[in-house]
């Protein structure tokens, strides 16, 4: 898939999802408002931070698609890797006011039962929060776009916190003495969003660090190079990502009577063949040795 076609399929699916999320923030914030339920309400919050990511994908993939050039010979894939550690953190910080506004919430005196309204936006979104988290993550895995499967975990964290709005507000409403309920589901939401955020932090500070693609991974693209006609074997392969591709190095040992033709001709089908894996290898350095 080109790099064009690629952008305009990850651009297609998240203006789906930001035009998804804006509603859906509008529904919950009212609901809650309308309907007494801190939960509800934060939940809307979440809803609200999912359509600042989309933003962020929507402007950052026309850069991080972008062709190499002279100040890039690597591309710009690395912008991806940021823009995805950015939405993760851009969650902790959502789960961060969460917690101060519950906690806030529980200290004050008495408290009222929430209404059915909130009960209800809360069971709406999580409908189309799981639909949008499944068709998103298939999407960014067929395009093997790391910001857009993160992005999809950011709805799957959304439809996860509505379900402890819904439980808490339903609980509020049926036993209304237990009003401080939907405070405390207005905690559980920040822990589901905060464990949602760690997901797509932690790879993502992986690959900022240059962290290989693991030994699994390197030994089938080691099988892969000394399959090639004309290798005997390979050694010192190293991995390294560039957003959600695979940069490779390797040594490969050939005949030592071979002639440099044959030997580049070795190297480049190698390349090929690596490039072809299931891997999204975007990138190989293929250093040919006598055997």
């Amino acid at each position: 898939m080109s790099g064009v076609d690629t952008g305009q399929r990850i651009r297609r699916v998240t203006w789906v999802g930001f035009v998804a999320n804006m509603l859906l923030a509008a529904l919950k914030i009212s609901a809650g408002w309308l309907g007494g339920s801190r939960a509800v309400l934060a939940d809307g919050v979440h809803s609200l931070s999912d359509g600042a990511t989309d933003v962020a994908i929507l402007v950052g993939s026309r850069f991080w698609l972008a062709p190499a050039d002279e100040n890039h010979p690597h591309g710009h894939r690395r912008l991806e890797t940021l823009v995805t550690l950015g939405i993760g953190l851009f969650l902790a910080v959502v789960a961060g006011g969460i917690v101060v506004d519950a906690v806030g919430a529980l200290r004050e005196p008495g408290g009222t039962s929430p209404e059915p309204i909130a009960a209800i936006a809360a069971a709406v979104s999580i409908l189309v929060k799981e639909s949008l988290y499944r068709w998103t993550a298939r999407e960014g895995r067929r395009v093997r776009s790391t910001a857009l499967v993160a992005n999809a975990w950011h709805h799957r964290s959304d439809a996860f916190s509505s379900l402890p709005a819904l439980i808490s507000v339903v609980a509020a409403i049926v036993m209304p003495r237990w009003a401080f309920v939907d405070f405390v589901g207005a905690l559980v939401i920040s822990a589901f969003v905060l464990h949602s955020a760690w997901i797509i932090v932690a790879p993502a500070v992986a690959q900022l660090i240059d962290r290989g693609a693991g030994s699994e991974v390197e030994t089938q693209l080691q099988t892969i190079a000394e399959s090639t006609t004309g290798v005997h074997n390979t050694h010192a392969l190293r991995t390294r990502y560039l957003g959600g591709g695979l940069a490779v190095d390797l040594h490969v040992r050939v005949d030592g009577a071979c002639s440099v033709r044959e030997g580049h001709d070795i190297a480049h089908d190698v390349r090929r063949r690596l490039e072809e894996s299931e891997h999204d290898v975007v990138d190989v350095v293929v250093h040919i040795e006598p055997s």
